[in-house]
């Protein structure tokens, strides 16, 4: 146990795995990075494995892929646990973003980490794009033109940036070549971020369903949560085992079957479930510039949510407006993911456009207008309450309140003054200003650095 905490390299393991202090209220929620973690060493190790097989080529693509099927030993496990992989990737990746938007996991002081998140997801999505472009199918030709063309409604280089894309004036060779390369690469950088990730998250430690953060209700990470973790990861692996040896192509499309032909065009273009509702932000503005700029600002915004929420109480536990909106907003997306996967026709459109709008709005006006309205009821409700008893722990016997030097706790009752100050009490001479985080009649829960009030 001495090595743990002197050893260079197992203090710093010690230090994110073992003794990682983490809140004692979090749910198994938050087991889906652990899961991302899990799930993302499946995806190199397969991918590695693959690309020793794989020749991107446009007359051998297709042909190396069905060696790898059928030649190669276990190459049909290999490839069906990437591609699956890929698949519940994306399904964890939007539970754990929709965990953090629920519970405000994006405000601060852990605005960094969740802008270096958002980062790995938008990088994800192009992982997952130019992964699904590699085998060559018809589905792959097709989903490669329609989507890298959208860059030519860029403007005045939009034409000449498609051409760089491509190497060439359609998609080819020089196509393919590209990426791959980048699709490998970009796994390696995806590890990178998660180790930022990482690195952000020991900083300020995990969120918790309450959202009030406490440096006094703790508790190692070993073995509390690392067990909550193993049966996680052993409920994943039953369900994934499924997919991969009983169900392998239920994600898949079976167009994608079909070698790559030029000359004949899929019914419906689509790309994999988990792109769906971007697809249908694009398909349904009208302009192509328009489209793209609203394709891309749908994933963008989530970098700058954390300005646009005004509201000073973090986990929508306490926030039944904003609760009601956000389950909305889960809905809404699941419409735009429906939409995109069917053909764009009336009234599909029409829903799709209020949705897309809808989308945007919970971002723009719903997040901050539900704030300023929360706040000033807020302020309402503890102006009319400022009277209320409440009992204060201190947590320290030395008058500098210094929460690092924590021995003994002293509790005594006290009434709030009009302006909502700890009146003095004796020698202590406290005036401390605290504004409420979580009120129910009379009963109160604040944390103010070594203050806590209850």
């Amino acid at each position: 146990m001495k090595l743990l905490k002197t050893h260079p390299f197992l203090s710093l393991v010690n230090s994110y795995v073992i003794d990682s202090p983490s809140p004692s209220n979090i749910s198994y929620l938050w087991n889906y990075g652990s899961l991302l973690g899990v799930v993302l060493v499946i995806q190199i190790a397969t991918g590695v494995t693959l690309a020793m097989h794989y020749t991107p080529n446009v007359d051998l693509a297709f042909i190396s892929v069905e060696h790898i099927m059928r030649d190669v030993n276990y190459g049909w496990m290999i490839r069906y646990l990437h591609a699956n992989g890929a698949a519940f990737f994306f399904i964890f990746i939007y539970i754990h973003m929709a965990k953090g938007l629920y519970y405000g996991s994006y405000k601060a002081p852990r605005v960094m980490l969740w802008s270096i998140g958002v980062i790995i997801f938008l990088l994800l999505i192009i992982t997952g794009f130019l992964g699904y472009v590699l085998p060559y199918g018809q589905m792959s030709f097709w989903g490669a033109t329609v989507i890298t063309n959208l860059m030519s409604a860029i403007p005045w280089i939009g034409n000449d940036f498609v051409e760089f894309l491509w190497g060439g004036f359609s998609v080819g060779n020089p196509t393919l070549n590209r990426f791959f390369s980048l699709h490998y690469l970009l796994p390696f950088i995806l590890a990178a971020l998660v180790i930022m990730h990482l690195i952000a998250l020991h900083e300020h430690g995990s969120n918790n369903p309450l959202g009030i953060t406490s440096n006094v209700d703790r508790i190692r990470f070993h073995p509390y949560y690392s067990f909550k973790d193993l049966v996680g990861l052993f409920v994943f692996f039953f369900i994934f085992a499924y997919f991969v040896f009983f169900n392998p192509n239920f994600f898949g499309e079976s167009d994608n079957y079909i070698p790559a032909n030029p000359l004949v065009t899929p019914i419906s273009i689509v790309p994999e479930f988990y792109l769906l509702p971007f697809y249908a932000i694009l398909r349904s503005i009208p302009h192509k510039l328009l489209g793209v700029i609203g394709m891309v600002a749908a994933i963008l915004i989530l970098l700058v949510t954390p300005f646009l929420d005004t509201s000073r109480i973090r986990s929508m536990q306490f926030r039944p407006i904003m609760k009601f909106f956000f389950w909305l907003f889960v809905a809404n997306f699941l419409i735009l993911g429906w939409i995109g996967a069917n053909h764009p026709e009336s009234p599909l459109v029409e829903i799709g456009q209020v949705s897309t709008i809808f989308y945007f709005s919970y971002f723009l006006v719903i997040l901050p207008v539900v704030g300023i309205i929360e706040n000033t009821l807020f302020d309402l409700g503890t102006k009319t309450k400022s009277n209320s008893p409440l009992t204060v722990k201190i947590h320290n016997v030395n008058k500098s309140f210094n929460h690092n030097q924590t021995k003994n706790f002293y509790s005594f009752s006290l009434l709030l003054n009009e302006n909502n100050n700890i009146p003095n009490n004796g020698n202590e001479k406290l005036n401390i200003q605290f504004k409420w985080w979580l009120i129910d009649n009379k009963l109160a829960k604040i944390y103010l650095n070594s203050i806590e009030c209850i």
